[in-house]
């Protein structure tokens, strides 16, 4: 005859991680994305940037619009390409949420703006030996443009900026 004798089964104490997850589409969306771009440095769009910081952090984007004080809308807006301008006080919150130089999330024409347009815009008029009257006349606008753009009272359209100053 065989006897059995009862063991005490004993289990570890069981722990409940909590944590968001992303839903499978929106992970295989970043993956995707991540074998395209291994390295921010091969972006040249601000959304594009702001996608792979985001991704890199497993960030939601109602997570960052939250965490930097913006309407989920706006956010998703600078994320869909559908804006050129991005501000400079949000630009700084999320390169700070980053962790990162607010140049890192810049495209060219958004850094043009960061590194003070009227400034460079003086700069490129002196190098020419114009005054501003022949400057505006040598780009084709109007001489109140000029004079708005090189004192930053308006911020020069994105389309402008690729013809005269890319």
């Amino acid at each position: 005859m065989v006897r059995h004798e009862s063991q005490a089964i004993r289990f570890a104490p069981l722990v409940i991680l909590s944590f968001p997850l992303l839903a499978p589409h929106h992970l295989l969306e970043a993956e995707k994305f991540n074998i395209r771009f291994t390295d921010p440095a091969q972006i040249t769009e601000t959304a594009d940037k702001l996608r792979w910081y985001r991704y890199r952090e497993a960030l939601l984007q109602r997570e960052v619009a939250n965490l930097v004080g913006i309407d989920r809308s706006t956010y998703l807006h600078y994320e869909g390409g559908e804006t050129e301008y991005f501000p400079l006080e949000i630009m700084e919150k999320i390169a700070a949420l980053y962790d990162i130089p607010v140049t890192d999330l810049l495209d060219e024409y958004n850094t043009f703006l960061y590194r003070d347009q009227g400034k460079q815009i003086k700069e490129r008029r002196k190098a020419l030996r114009m005054t501003q009257r022949e400057y505006a006349d040598y780009l084709g606008v109007s001489f109140g443009s000029l004079q708005n753009w090189e004192q930053n009272n308006v911020r020069m359209f994105k389309r402008t900026w690729e013809r005269y100053f890319k």
